[in-house]
């Protein structure tokens, strides 16, 4: 089981059953209103994600704490060395470093930066040991 995923996957849930709406033309905007039991026009009470995303602006605590304690979990949770093994070889994986071999896009998905990881000697020995893992699967069924 990998514990990384299940965090995530947990995370996004959170985030799903959170009442916001996504609309990219008028209709969803509408339905979307009405689901979260407002009228089109009462445009005053919510705010706007920035990427298409509405909620409640007496949602907005709420949503913050949800995001606050999904940061901290992960923030405990990376203390772990198996849940960090977990993180970068998820990740790994899902940026297809096997064939571009570029962690980049990994540590960008992570909010992290290589010279983070390399500066935290147990961070960068448990990515080493992923980044050979991906490689090795490579080898083998690439």
């Amino acid at each position: 089981m990998n514990l990384y995923k299940t965090m995530k996957d947990q995370h996004q849930e959170d985030i799903n059953n959170f009442p916001m709406f996504f609309a990219f033309s008028n209709a969803q905007f509408e339905e979307g209103m009405n689901k979260l039991g407002l009228n089109p026009s009462d445009t005053d009470q919510i705010y706007k994600t920035g990427s298409g995303g509405y909620y409640r602006k007496t949602d907005a605590k709420e949503l913050h704490s949800i995001i606050n304690s999904h940061e901290e979990e992960m923030k405990q949770a990376m203390k772990d060395d198996q849940f960090l093994y977990d993180m970068f070889d998820y990740e790994l994986g899902n940026h297809e470093y096997c064939i571009t071999w570029d962690v980049e896009p990994t540590l960008e998905a992570l909010g992290l930066t290589e010279d983070e990881v390399e500066n935290d000697a147990r961070m960068a020995a448990i990515f080493r040991k992923a980044r050979y893992a991906q490689s090795e699967w490579y080898s083998k069924y690439g």
